[in-house]
């Protein structure tokens, strides 16, 4: 396939992007410390961190970290939700030549423990309403060191004091927790300040995050991204909204509304690098469930970028607040994580003003490597086309490329791609071609333009706003009940989340009702996880060498689906 796409890309945007201009991410991020010294990067609560604090917050930061004898490519967890906390974080840990490793805040004790052996993490900086997790099972993990944050931390005073009042003793946001040796937030940066911060060479070809992926065995891995990995992604991803930015004149200093998680890789591009590289200012949602709460945050500003889910983007555009605001601004509603339905953007066009730009990308290619113009007027229905740097290939069964027009697995090759899961060389051969492709397990069609569609999953991957849910590791779980004597998990549609979980069980115990089941999931599995549905059986179709055929389930669940209403 001769990148048939690239006569296609919008008027600018080249085929590919000199990743080599920076070093590493330090050295992209350093830059716009300097350059943007005293305009905003991130505001929560009204309260606005400019580039130039977070430069000195999170040397000192690093400085401390360093004095407690982590030397470069050790691991330093960082478990927290949209808080100004995060980048003073991520920045304290890339800047001595550390690891970071992203971690939900909603995982359960079983699911952080994993990830945290998995790690080696030594080191971790996680939000107080948090820590309760981390008492459970931090004797299980490798972890020497706790840095703990209040929300009011970097809030200033009163604010800050009155924030964390609140949550603590009158929302009881913050479980009582227990942390022999943990170090507050704020008094680290302050031990840091007087300390000196080594800076070590930071190359390309190492190791910036492990940002981890649910596994088809059940078992979470950490797709390994180099410096250069994600200043590929990110050069690309700059290259790509330029011609939505510049179509129409724009105000003020470039505002995002991040509403997504930090810690999850869509946001962590395309919101909190993304906007550090162009000088932006990132609007930090902590909770976007609360769209009351977010559509009141949001009325503030008058915002230019957009990035958001299917759910997110319905539930905004059917909120009689949300149309009322201005949208004057608006240029780009990036759509991602999964399917954009045609009717939420069709609604959400019809309010704003903007159409969802849809775009695909996985942890293992450090965000987004496909996207539809940022120049389009409507919506495509398609994924868009690869972007600069990005090779794409369909391949049937056998390795093979397909015909333009036919359906084949999308593989990805380029430098955007992950060099691998962490320390797992048996996983990563699973999923890379011998020529070095990675194949995603989506099954897409590419037109002559290049544009992309997906039209199925290779795998039995689930995916619920967003995020990857695998049924293994939910089956795992189910099978620790004494009452189940076998399960399996299947992907439905759902007009909510996109798609849902749903647990087919048969008992070992006839006493065993849903609730129990589902109070049991939702104790070892993040909430996202648990199963929407569980339906009884008395046996699960196999096939002739005993396998339980997932997909003749889901079949039959679509089958009642499409029945019309008697």
């Amino acid at each position: 396939m001769q990148r048939s796409w690239l006569a296609h890309y919008p008027a600018g945007v080249p085929a590919e992007v000199d990743i080599g201009q920076y070093p590493s991410v330090v050295a992209l991020i350093e830059e716009s410390f300097q350059k943007y010294r005293n305009d905003k990067a991130y505001i929560l609560m009204d309260k606005a961190l400019t580039y130039g604090e977070i430069d000195r917050l999170s040397r000192d930061l690093a400085a401390y970290l360093q004095g407690l004898g982590l030397k470069k490519g050790d691991r330093v967890a960082i478990m927290m939700p949209n808080v100004l906390q995060y980048p003073v974080a991520v920045a304290a840990v890339m800047r001595p030549g550390f690891i970071v490793v992203n971690v939900n805040p909603l995982y359960t004790p079983r699911e952080l423990e994993h990830q945290l052996k998995d790690s080696g993490a030594q080191a971790i900086i996680i939000l107080e309403n948090f820590a309760t997790t981390l008492e459970q099972v931090i004797r299980q993990t490798p972890l020497k060191h706790v840095v703990v944050a209040s929300i009011g931390d970097l809030l200033g005073f009163p604010k800050g004091a009155m924030v964390n009042l609140v949550l603590r003793r009158v929302r009881k946001a913050v479980p009582a927790w227990s942390l022999p040796g943990a170090v507050k937030f704020n008094a680290a940066v302050a031990a840091g300040r007087h300390k000196p911060l080594d800076r070590p060479e930071i190359g390309p070809d190492d190791v910036a995050v492990l940002q981890y992926t649910g596994g088809t065995t059940g078992v979470s891995k950490g797709a390994t991204l180099l410096h250069r990995t994600i200043i590929s992604n990110l050069l690309a991803s700059e290259a790509w909204m330029r011609p939505g930015m510049t179509r129409k004149p724009t105000e003020g200093q470039l505002t995002f509304i991040c509403a997504l998680p930090l810690y999850h890789v869509f946001a962590f591009i395309t919101c909190g690098l993304l906007a550090m590289r162009t000088g932006g200012v990132n609007v930090l949602i902590p909770n976007p469930r609360d769209i009351p709460g977010t559509v009141k945050e949001i009325a503030k500003y008058k915002f230019h970028i957009m990035p958001g889910v299917n759910t997110l983007f319905n539930a905004l555009a059917n909120n009689a607040e949300f149309a009322k605001l201005d949208f004057s601004q608006l240029r780009i509603a990036n759509g991602g994580g999964t399917a954009v339905q045609e009717a939420v953007a069709r609604k959400w066009l019809a309010v704003t003003g903007c159409p969802i730009v849809e775009g695909y990308g996985l942890s293992e290619t450090s965000s987004g490597i496909a996207c539809n113009p940022t120049d389009n007027d409507a919506y495509t229905g398609t994924i868009g086309l690869p972007l600069p740097n990005v090779d794409i290939r369909l391949l049937d069964d056998d390795g093979n490329d397909v015909p333009l027009g036919q359906p084949g697995e999308i593989a990805i090759k380029g430098p955007q791609v992950m060099s691998g899961y962490w320390q797992r060389p048996d996983e990563t051969e699973k999923v890379m071609t011998p020529d070095g492709y990675f194949k995603s397990g989506d099954v897409g069609i590419m037109d002559a333009r290049g544009f992309v569609k997906i039209v199925d999953r290779k795998k039995d991957m689930i995916l619920v706003s967003g995020f990857n849910v695998y049924p293994t590791e939910i089956e795992d779980v189910a099978m620790n009940h004494p009452g189940v004597a076998e399960c399996a998990v299947v992907g439905v549609p759902d007009k909510n989340s996109g798609e849902a979980v749903m647990m087919f069980v048969v008992k070992k115990d006839p006493t065993l009702t849903k609730e129990a089941l589902a109070d049991f999931c939702l104790k070892n599995l993040t909430g996202y996880k648990k199963p929407k549905y569980i339906e009884f059986r008395t046996d699960l179709p196999r096939t002739n060498v005993g396998k339980v055929l997932r997909r003749e389930l889901r079949d039959e669940v679509l089958k009642t689906m499409d029945k019309p209403a008697a």
